[in-house]
């Protein structure tokens, strides 16, 4: 029988704090799998229902079909292998729901060549027991561990509450080629449609503090194609590699000019602006007497979320259309003989623009919502300070989420630092925090009128 507890400080008295014990034991399990949860195919194809299992099996005593307990648990997939995991602790009023959404159950690649201990296996620091390493426990199976310790330990106490508190687990964030097997999938089929009901809190992110501002991400490779001969006869060549260089200074003039610095930014304090730069370098080869007929540079743009990527892309195929039709005056040449056109020849340089399909949306936070001001009063008092902050790294998945019409606010209780990075670990006393911080947000919004 469920037991009335008055929030908010109540709540948190009762449930307590995270358990350690408990919460190792779960995270030792799941980042014990991770060698089967690396997301990278074909060589690596996640199976997320291992993790999703041990989830299960931790609401076992308090679930409504295994231990007589309040939590609904339901797993659900959309492909062999790999399930998602929705757990529902009931409300007494309909539709008032606060939900934990994002903890995703993939990882990203590690080598065990390249660390300093064990991806594969949770393990501890000799000389500082609050580090729990191994992959994941940053990204984002320390998360897992978090909110299924949550959703455990509110079956157990059992308290009064109006909200229906979520939590869905998904599969497949790390990987944004590949659609319709984790959120989207349940988005599709309805099966989140309760949690527009109140305020959804993505927990992926990092240190403690409400990230309010993701970037978008538009991947591209420009190809330069001009005329190869030997390098001691320049005048008889394009030199795909100048031209390719100077059309890429041109692009990005003009990429500055029509998306420059966006006052919403200050808001939101943003690290920086949109971007747009090169990131690798390509071309077919041969010897360094011969000019390259070809080559192609690639690289990125990250592009705040007050900006639409459709638009962006437009634009990247304008400018390259420009530059085309006007290599003469367009572009500066690189010397006495070089040059972009060879009239006796009918012969000019040209350019190629491909951009990738997995294009990602950024995500501007709604600052008026009642979920991102429970999550600021929340962390203040737990952590002791509030910095809302935004990057132009990007997360899959929330915007979509937003433009479906979730208050979607952001959060996480890993390091920033070691993000998809070699010798993962995150704090104990971290993720602590966070348990707190979750109770305290479902305490707000509990007393609301």
């Amino acid at each position: 029988m469920a037991s009335p507890v008055p929030p908010p400080q109540q709540l948190r008295d009762a449930v307590g704090g995270l358990d350690r014990d408990p919460f190792v034991a779960l995270l030792g399990k799941l980042i014990g799998e991770t060698r089967r949860l690396q997301n990278d195919p074909p060589a690596h194809v996640p199976q997320e229902d291992l993790v999703a299992q041990h989830v299960v099996d931790a609401f076992l005593p308090v679930s409504t079909e295994t231990g007589g307990g309040p939590l609904v648990v339901r797993k659900v997939s959309y492909a062999e292998g790999r399930s998602n995991v929705i757990v529902e602790y009931p409300g007494t009023v309909p539709d008032r729901v606060v939900s934990f959404v994002g903890m995703h159950m993939d990882v990203v690649p590690a080598n065990p060549d390249e660390w300093d201990f064990d991806p594969f296996s949770l393990t501890f620091d000799s000389e500082d027991k609050d580090k729990l390493r191994g992959r994941g426990t940053t990204d984002c199976l320390g998360h897992v561990a978090l909110v299924a310790q949550l959703m455990r330990r509110l079956g157990e106490v059992k308290p009064v509450l109006k909200h229906s508190v979520i939590a869905v687990f998904i599969a497949n964030e790390e990987n944004s080629l590949i659609t319709g097997i984790g959120v989207d999938g349940l988005v599709k089929d309805g099966l989140l449609d309760k949690l527009k009901n109140g305020p959804l809190f993505w927990i992926d992110t990092a240190d403690k503090q409400p990230c309010i501002g993701t970037g978008g991400a538009i991947t591209w490779h420009l190809k330069a194609i001009g005329k190869l001969f030997h390098s001691g006869l320049a005048h008889k060549a394009i030199n795909s590699m100048e031209l390719n260089m100077e059309a890429l200074k041109e692009i990005q003039t003009m990429f500055y000019n029509d998306f420059p610095a966006h006052e919403k930014e200050k808001v939101y304090k943003f690290a920086t602006p949109s971007t747009i730069k090169p990131t690798k370098w390509s071309y077919p080869g041969g010897g360094l007497n011969q000019i390259p007929g070809e080559c192609t540079i690639s690289g990125d743009i990250r592009l705040t979320p007050f900006y639409s990527t459709k638009s962006v892309m437009k634009k990247l195929r304008e400018y390259v259309d420009d530059i085309n039709e006007n290599l003469e005056t367009k572009l500066q040449p690189r010397g006495p003989v070089s040059k972009y056109v060879l009239p006796d020849e009918n012969l000019r340089g040209r350019l190629e623009i491909t951009i990738d399909e997995d294009v990602m949306n950024g995500v501007a936070c709604n600052l008026e919502s009642r979920g991102f001001h429970a999550l600021c009063k929340a962390t203040e008092e737990v952590v002791g300070h509030v910095e809302p902050y935004s990057i132009t790294g990007s997360l899959p998945l929330i915007r979509e989420l937003q433009d479906e019409g979730f208050d979607v606010q952001t959060a996480g209780y890993g390091l920033l630092k070691t993000y998809h990075a070699k010798n993962e670990y995150c704090l104990f006393s971290d993720m602590a925090q966070g348990f707190q911080v979750f109770l305290s947000i479902i305490s707000q919004l509990e007393v609301e009128v």
